[in-house]
Parts: structure tokens; C-alpha cells; sequence
């Protein structure tokens, strides 16, 4: 089949007359030397038998299939090849790191894989185009090829994940040669549309021991490597040990566990008062989910929620936690606690603004508990505001015209521009406590409090300050004519029966220094 000659009694024809049965099928390239190339031929010799069995004559039929065999080559490259760089596909790339694990001649001869994933790649598809994205990645397979050496196997296993496959590494030196090779080579510009575009990535390493055989056990230990690069800051590179597979399999245990969470709804919220800094009383309540685990009691939401977040979990849990949020207040208002709602603030995320008609839903739990939609306040952290810029200003615009109040949650720690939050449709702003701790002590964390405090009110926002803790605190809150606080200065989020005992019980008076709590009146949306 690649045209080389053969002996004249392999000729198709000429085997039908030698077996006298057919051959069929046959490939045959013939050189064709002004064009360089083959042409191929299938070949089928029929052989015509006489009365006593002997060969009588043959029939062949010869047809060109050139185009085909150059369809089949293609569609044989591209089961084993990325499309976009032509570098090996993850498929090819197991393969070779089988055979090369396999291969070792010394015990000391070891295999080292790592796992290369660009940082913030998304932002350069949605900000330049998609076209650019893919020049880009060109150029980055460009530059970690030209880091490797010519033994090493460098494989685009899809979207912005790169695969490297070192062999006869001594050790773990070895290979962080090259990694420091190939994130120094990225750090160089890149010119696209007319943009200097810097690029970094998150690398993990793992190193295959002797008498390790396993493709799939090096490539899940320098994925979590990577992953580990990932949270602790990117830009850099993690080396793989026996605790992150340890993490990976608790992570994956978590999983399984959260979504028959979700579907048992094995949740709880517990409620934070937030206090009238002028009046005393308790202006509101911010609804914060827990988990109730069958084995490890009760979990606070940093354990769980990144995890909804990322498997999308955060989707139908945050419709319970606004479901339960919206009967909750609905309960209170029947049982007439005395207060002037209460405004019931209830999370949203990023996910949430991007999926399913988030204002519909709202709509839909409202009426089916027979709430009010001023008694409902949105809370969205400014990082998650960001992630969903396409969607947000629609969607907070809807609500914001049903009634429904909007909080900027966490500001200051996110997107940081003064600019950008003027944009917003928003009615409250939250200082996070990380500003808020710094208070009387850090000229810093003063300032900075005091500036939001006076930029909210003049885009006609109310302020609430998060993580009160001291007196102290309240105190220098109070004078910089900050709305609202919460925090364990008043109070620490309450189960719904102590927090109804609470409500109940009525205004901070004596905390904040206000004024008695005056009767109950309603409160205006905004």
C-alpha cells in the first residue's frame, strides 16, 4: 500500500489465476513522480472457472480511490489530533504516555506530566472575539513548544488545557526546568487586533514513581496540582503530593452528597438581624442557608457553597433559599412581631443571574406566599455582579420596577471603580467587614469606609455595614451617619424560632443608643 514494488505473482490478478478463488479489496498505489504522490487503486480480480475447475480468465475492477484514502487519512489525523494547532489530542496523548511509562529501561528513568491552564482566557474570547481566542491559543502552543525538548510530547487536551509529557526526568528538578521555561516564555506579549495581551497560566506537576503504570492516575494528580495552582493565587505552578488526591476524593464525596441535599432540601436558614443605626430597631433580617448533614451536624455555607457554585448546584438551592426566605417573612407578618415588614434579604448569585428568568421566579414565590414585594430585598455580592455584567442590568432593572429592593454585598472587595457602581441599579450598598474590622484603628479602612458611606448616600443608596463586633465600631458608624449594621455586636445568625423570639422582642436601642422604637408603620419601597 505504499507503493513499493512486489514480486509480479502478489498482483492481484495474477493471485486469482495462482488460488483460483477471488481477491478482493485489494490496495495498490501506484507513484505518480510529477505530482510527488500516490494515486491509490482498489483492485478486485474475479476469476472465471471452466467445466473442470480450471481458471478460464479474470475480471478485475480497478477504481480510483485517491480522494477516499485522503478522506480516511484525514478523519484518522483528526481522531488523534487537535483541529486548531495540530498538536496531539488527549486521546494520542494517553497513548504515548502509556508506551512511555511502559518504556522505562532504567528504574531511575521517570515520566513527568504537566498540566498547563491558561488563566482569565474567558476574558479575552468575551472582550476581543472568539477568532482571537483561537489565534491566541495558536501562539501559546507555539511557545510551549518551543520551551520543550524534541522528545517531549505537548498534547491541547480542549478549550485552554494544555497536557506536557517529559520523559527520562531524573526528578522533580528536571521538570521544573521546564515549567519555569514555559511560564517565562508566556509572559512575553502577545500582539492581537492591535492589543498587547499578556498571558499566565496555572501549572500542576506530577511525577510517575517507579512501578507506576497509570496514565489516568498521572494525569488526575497533575490536574489537581493545577487546581491548587488555581486557588492559591494562579500565575504559578503546584508540584502534586498524596493530600491533594486525598482532597479530590472528599471533594468528589461532597458532591455526591450536596446534590441528594438539594434534592432532599437537607437545608436550614438561619437569620441576622440588621439594625436602624438612627432608631434602634431591627430594619430587617438577612437569610443565610446551612446544611444539615445526616454525619457532620450542621455546615456553614463557605464549606458548601463554592462547590454549588461551581457544579451549578447553586441554581435550584438558591430558588429554595428564596422560596423559604419569601414563607418565612410571609409567617412573620402573620404572627404581627411589630415590626415595619420586616425586610427579608435574601442572596442571590452570579449563576442565578444567568440562568433561568430569575425575575419570573421571583414573581411566581411572591404570590405564592402572599408577600409583599417591599418586603423583599435582593442581596448580590459585587464580584457576582461583575461575572454576569451581560445579564445584570436588565435583570436588577426588572426587579428593581416590581418593587423588589437591590444590595450591593461585599463592595469594595470585587471590582473596586467608584465609576462602575454610579451605573448600577442598585438601592443599598454593604461595606464589608474586612473594612469595617479596621475601624477607629486603621486610618486605611477609615477613610475608606467613610468615602463609601458618603458616595452611597449621594447616588441616593442606604449603607449597611457588615461585621460589627465592638462598640467601638457602632460608634464610629454612627458618626459617619452610616443606615444600617449587622454583625455579633447585635447578634449572631438565629435559627427561625430564636430569631422570631427576637423580632418579637423589638428594637437595639439601648445598643445603638437610638431612640425608643416608635410604633409600627409601613415601610415605602423605593
Amino acid at each position: 500500500e505504499d507503493g513499493s514494488p512486489f514480486p509480479a505473482d502478489e498482483l492481484p490478478p495474477l493471485r486469482a489465476i495462482a488460488g483460483g478463488r477471488p481477491v478482493r479489496d485489494a490496495v495498490v498505489g501506484i507513484p505518480r513522480p510529477a505530482a510527488g504522490d500516490l494515486v491509490w487503486l482498489l483492485v478486485n480480480a474475479e476469476p472465471q472457472l471452466a467445466p473442470d475447475g480450471a481458471v478460464r480468465q479474470v475480471i478485475c475492477t480497478i477504481s480510483d480511490v485517491t480522494e477516499r484514502k485522503a478522506l480516511e487519512e484525514q478523519l484518522a489525523y483528526r481522531a488523534y489530533h487537535d483541529v486548531l494547532t495540530g498538536l496531539p489530542n488527549r486521546a494520542l496523548f494517553l497513548d504515548r504516555l502509556q508506551n512511555a511509562l511502559v518504556a522505562r529501561s532504567r528504574p531511575e528513568d521517570r515520566v513527568a506530566v504537566l498540566f498547563v491552564d491558561l488563566d482569565n482566557f474567558k476574558v479575552v474570547n468575551d472582550s476581543l472575539g472568539h477568532e482571537v481566542g483561537d489565534r491566541l491559543l495558536v501562539e501559546v502552543a507555539g511557545r510551549l513548544g518551543d520551551s520543550l525538548r524534541p522528545a517531549d510530547t505537548l498534547a491541547r487536551l480542549g478549550g485552554d488545557e494544555f497536557a506536557v509529557m517529559l520523559t527520562n526526568v531524573s526528578g522533580i528538578r528536571d521538570a521544573l526546568v521546564v515549567v519555569g521555561r514555559i511560564l517565562k516564555r508566556l509572559e512575553e506579549p502577545i500582539a492581537l487586533q492591535g492589543e498587547e495581551v499578556s498571558v499566565t497560566a496555572s501549572v500542576g506537576v506530577a511525577l510517575a514513581a517507579p512501578g507506576d503504570a497509570s496514565p489516568a492516575d498521572l494525569m488526575r494528580e497533575a490536574d489537581a496540582a493545577m487546581y491548587r495552582t488555581k486557588r492559591g493565587g494562579k500565575a504559578g505552578y503546584s508540584v502534586f503530593d498524596p493530600s491533594l488526591h486525598a482532597q479530590a476524593l472528599e471533594r468528589l464525596e461532597l458532591e455526591s452528597r450536596l446534590r441528594r441535599a438539594v434534592e432532599r432540601e437537607e437545608f436550614i436558614l438561619h437569620y441576622q438581624p440588621i439594625v436602624n443605626l438612627h432608631s434602634g430597631d431591627v430594619w430587617g433580617v438577612e437569610a443565610l442557608i446551612r446544611w444539615e448533614h445526616p454525619e457532620r451536624g450542621l455546615v456553614y455555607p463557605s464549606h458548601f457553597v463554592p462547590l454549588a457554585e461551581e457544579t451549578g448546584l447553586i441554581i435550584p438551592m438558591g430558588r429554595w433559599v428564596l422560596r423559604e426566605a419569601c414563607r418565612q417573612a410571609r409567617e412573620w407578618q402573620r404572627e404581627d412581631v411589630g415590626l415595619p415588614g420586616p425586610i427579608m434579604l435574601a442572596n442571590l448569585s452570579a449563576n442565578q443571574l444567568r440562568g433561568v428568568d430569575i425575575v419570573q421566579s421571583v414573581e411566581q414565590m411572591l404570590a405564592g406566599v402572599d408577600l409583599e414585594v417591599c418586603s423583599l430585598a435582593l442581596d448580590i455580592t459585587e464580584t457576582a455582579l461583575l461575572k454576569a455584567e451581560e445579564e445584570r442590568d436588565g435583570v436588577l432593572a426588572r426587579l428593581r420596577e416590581m418593587g423588589v429592593r437591590i444590595s450591593i454585598d461585599d463592595f469594595g472587595t470585587g471590582y473596586s471603580s467608584l465609576s462602575y457602581l454610579k451605573h448600577l441599579p442598585a438601592d443599598i450598598l454593604k461595606i464589608d467587614k474586612s473594612f469595617v474590622g479596621g475601624l477607629g484603628q486603621n486610618v486605611e479602612d477609615t477613610a475608606i469606609v467613610r468615602m463609601v458611606i458618603d458616595l452611597a448616600h449621594t447616588l441616593g443608596m442606604e449603607v449597611i455595614a457588615e461585621g460589627v463586633e465592638t462598640g467601638c465600631q457602632l460608634a464610629q458608624l454612627k458618626k459617619m451617619g452610616c443606615d444600617m449594621a449587622q454583625g455579633y455586636y447585635f447578634e449572631r445568625p438565629l435559627p427561625p424560632e430564636a430569631a422570631s423570639r427576637l423580632l418579637a422582642r423589638g428594637a437595639f436601642a439601648a445598643l445603638t443608643g437610638g431612640a425608643q422604637r416608635p410604633p409600627a408603620v409601613t415601610r415605602p419601597a423605593r
